[in-house]
C-alpha cells in the first residue's frame, strides 16, 4: 500500500479508503452487514495497509459510526487510523435535525463522537450544500468544530465548483479554516468533475476522495444492459438507476470488461487503476461486503495502466447533466 498526504496537509492517509457504509447493526438495506460479518473485511483491509475510513451520521441511522468507532479500534490505534465522517442529512425529526446550521453541526458533531466513542473525527465534512444556511454561518460553525478538537480537518462533498470557492473564500476572508478535501462524485461513468471541481482542487491543494468509484457496482458488472441486476444491492439501490440510467453507460462498462479481458483482472481493479492514476486524486472510497471486493481494491493500489488501455477506457464517455450533488 502506498501513502500520500491529504490534499496541502500534513497527514497521510493510504490511496486506498475503505467506505464504512456498508456496515452496521440492524440496517434497513438488505446488502449491509452487521459487524460481525464485516469484522474479518475489516481486518484484511488494515493488514492491506488501510489506514483511511469514511463513514457518514445517516449510514443506517448511525449504526455505521458505530460499527466504524468498534471494528477500527480492535485494529488500529487512534492516531494510526484516520477517521472521516459527514453532517447534513436528517438525524432527528423536526426543521433542525438536518442541514448545515450552527445548531446542527455543533449537536451533530458531538452525536457523531458518541457512536465512534471517539475524542475526535480527522476529517468532518459536509454531505451536501445547504441552501437554505448563509455559508458563513457553516463555515464559522465548522471552525469552532476545529478550534474545539473535535475535528483535526474539515472536507466538503459534492456541490457546483463555485459553491466550493465561494466556501473557501468565506473561510479565507474571516480567517477561518478551510477545507481540504473534497469527496465527489466521480468513476468512469461519470466524468463531470473534470470540467471544474477536480482542476480547482489540484491548484489549490485540495485532496480528492471520490465516492462511488465503481458506479456503485455497474463498472463491476452487477447488471447488464438489458436491465439484469445480478446483486442484492443492485435489485434494491433505486439511487443507482438515478446516477447511472444513460444507455450509453453500458458502452463504458463494456469497454472495462474488454481491457480487464486482455489484462485477465476483474473489472473492478481496471476500474479503479484508472480512477488511482487521474490526477488530484487522493483515495477512492472503496465499499465492500465480500473479501474479493477488498482484494480487488488493494490489487488495483498496485495495478498501473498504459496510455493506450487509459485513452480506450476514456473514449466512450459522454457527457451527464449534474449527478450526485442533491
Amino acid at each position: 500500500m502506498r501513502y500520500t498526504n491529504l490534499g496541502k496537509t500534513g497527514v497521510s492517509v493510504s490511496r486506498v479508503c475503505l467506505g464504512m457504509m456498508s456496515f452496521g447493526n440492524e440496517s434497513e438495506r438488505p446488502w449491509v452487514l452487521d459487524e460481525d460479518a464485516a469484522e474479518p473485511i475489516v481486518k484484511a483491509a488494515v493488514e492491506g495497509g488501510v489506514t483511511f475510513f469514511d463513514t457518514a451520521d445517516t449510514y443506517s441511522g448511525g449504526a455505521s459510526e458505530v460499527a466504524t468507532g468498534r471494528l477500527v479500534d480492535k485494529l488500529l490505534s487512534r492516531d494510526e487510523a484516520v477517521i472521516a465522517t459527514k453532517v447534513y442529512m436528517p438525524m432527528t425529526p423536526g426543521e433542525n435535525g438536518r442541514g448545515l446550521s450552527r445548531k446542527h453541526i455543533l449537536s451533530a458533531i458531538d452525536a457523531s463522537l458518541r457512536r465512534l466513542e471517539m475524542d475526535y473525527v480527522d476529517l468532518y465534512q459536509i454531505h451536501r450544500w445547504d441552501d437554505h444556511t448563509p455559508i458563513e454561518e457553516t463555515m464559522e460553525a465548522l471552525h469552532d468544530v476545529v478550534r474545539a478538537g473535535k475535528a483535526r480537518y474539515i472536507g466538503a462533498s459534492s456541490m457546483f465548483a463555485w459553491q466550493f470557492a465561494k466556501a473557501q473564500h468565506v473561510a479565507e476572508q474571516n480567517d477561518w479554516t478551510r477545507f481540504v478535501a473534497m469527496q465527489n462524485h466521480y468513476n468512469l461513468i461519470y466524468r463531470e468533475e473534470e470540467r471544474e471541481m477536480i482542476p480547482q482542487c489540484v491548484d489549490q491543494g485540495v485532496g480528492v476522495i471520490p465516492w462511488s468509484p465503481l458506479a456503485r457496482g455497474v463498472l463491476a458488472g452487477n447488471r447488464s444492459r438489458d436491465g439484469d441486476k445480478r446483486t442484492t444491492r443492485s435489485e434494491t439501490d433505486g439511487f443507482t438507476d438515478y446516477l447511472y440510467s444513460q444507455p450509453t453507460d453500458f458502452d463504458v462498462v463494456e469497454r472495462v470488461a474488454e481491457v480487464a479481458a486482455e489484462r485477465d483482472v476483474p473489472a473492478a481493479q481496471i476500474a479503479l487503476a484508472w480512477l488511482l492514476q487521474r490526477p488530484g486524486v487522493t483515495a477512492p472510497i472503496v465499499g465492500a461486503t465480500k473479501p474479493s471486493h477488498l482484494a480487488d481494491a488493494l490489487a488495483a493500489e498496485e495495478l498501473t495502466l498504459t496510455d493506450e488501455e487509459v485513452k480506450g477506457l476514456e473514449e466512450p464517455y459522454v457527457p451527464h447533466p449534474a449527478l450526485g450533488h442533491f
